[in-house]
């Protein structure tokens, strides 16, 4: 007989499920606290429940976790865990500690099909959307694993991030009940504030995520203007720029903070110069006549060969931060982390082929962008570095 796994239902889910055994409303409310809360899967342990209910759920549901692949721990205490979807698919998980805060930072797809130039999921293409119990399962599993491995009773996960393996707003009926599990007092309680969505830029479904469910917003940018961000970002072919940030100050009115993030990963002779700076302070300061209220998050790149990128030098994304921060934009430059366990942002994938001739472009580009600006030192492709933003949203 086939069962149903509870980690795919919110409250309202649950509570409809309970109804269609004959269970009233609050025993719906009962099993999601036994669930989220404590970490229980056996129902035969839900001693506040009626027997006839854990009869019941015995024979029609069930509490399915992923199966864990690997966990890698760094020196920095960031945790990464593969876990298994089936079907020769995997997706990770990263848990990034910082002193007021545990970030999770939870993947929405197997694969990513927006196929961005810096992103080696993307590289790997899609396989397919990963339901609601299969995102919830992630924190699920990360949140009530990471109690009892820093033995802490108290909730250690406060913020999470939609920032792992795919497109959030493309597996959009599985990401809205999952955010509802993540923000319901009777699961996890985590604040709007505290719970990150970030998107390439689908403009219809950031209006729907305003509606439905606002949680805090992150964009990810990369270009000032259309023609780079076509090439970086192919999703703007469809959804230009002036697009996309009219879709922004619609999500303002809703969102839980009164900005978005911008994220701005920062390529070598691609897009940080200060030109491209500047293009950004008109872009936010001016368009629609009334600008875009936000703050930047400057991203090192992480080299892998497929994409033929390289790391912007330091010097240059401070020098592009300072360009910005001057003309009164809130900029931050995202911290490395877990460099030993190869948990950063856009790396969630194995080595990639580079189908897209995608090398020998950004090499002719950076050539371009070296021929009009001061001679720079050629640096070699770096260690691949863990970055993630565990800063609150």
């Amino acid at each position: 007989m086939t069962t149903v796994n509870l980690l795919d239902f919110d409250l309202e889910g649950l509570a409809a499920f309970c109804e269609r055994l004959g269970e009233k409303r609050f025993r719906a409310t009962q099993l999601f606290r036994w669930i989220h809360q404590r970490s229980e899967s056996d129902f035969t342990r839900m001693t506040d429940l009626a027997k006839s209910l854990r009869e019941k759920l015995a024979t029609t549901a069930h509490v399915q976790a992923l199966p864990v692949l690997t966990q890698n721990e760094s020196a920095d205490g960031t945790i990464k865990w593969l876990f298994d979807v089936g079907d020769g698919n995997a997706v990770e998980a990263v848990f990034i500690p910082e002193d007021d805060r545990g970030t999770l930072c939870v993947s929405s797809q197997a694969g990513c099909a927006v196929g961005c130039r810096f992103c080696s999921t993307g590289h790997q293409g899609f396989s397919r959307n990963l339901s609601t119990g299969e995102i919830v399962a992630q924190l699920w599993f990360a949140e009530h694993f990471l109690r009892k491995h820093l033995k802490r009773d108290e909730r250690v996960i406060s913020n999470v991030v939609m920032m792992g393996m795919g497109e959030p707003l493309q597996n959009y009926s599985a990401l809205v009940p999952a955010l509802r599990t993540m923000l319901d007092d009777n699961a996890y309680g985590l604040s709007r504030r505290r719970v990150t969505v970030s998107t390439s830029g689908v403009v219809p479904m950031i209006d729907r995520l305003g509606a439905d469910c606002p949680v805090a917003l992150a964009v990810s940018l990369h270009a000032p203007n259309d023609a780079l961000r076509d090439d970086l970002v192919p999703l703007n072919r469809k959804y230009p720029i002036a697009e996309l940030l009219d879709a922004c100050n619609r999500y303002l009115a809703h969102a839980p903070r009164d900005f978005i993030t911008f994220e701005y990963c920062m390529l070598d002779g691609v897009n940080d110069t200060p030109e491209h700076a500047r293009q950004l302070i008109d872009l936010v300061k001016r368009h629609a006549g009334q600008g875009v209220s936000c703050k930047f998050n400057l991203i090192p790149f992480n080299p892998f060969p497929a994409s033929g990128l390289l790391r912007s030098p330091q010097p240059r994304v401070q020098a592009f931060a300072k360009v910005l921060s001057d003309a009164g934009v809130i900029t931050t430059v995202r911290k490395t982390r877990g460099d030993d366990i190869d948990a950063a942002c856009g790396q969630l994938a194995g080595d990639v082929k580079d189908r897209t001739r995608a090398a020998e472009r950004m090499a002719q580009r950076r050539a371009a962008a070296d021929s009009t600006l001061h001679p720079v030192v050629m640096h070699p492709a770096r260690k691949k570095a863990a970055t993630f933003d565990s800063q609150e949203r």
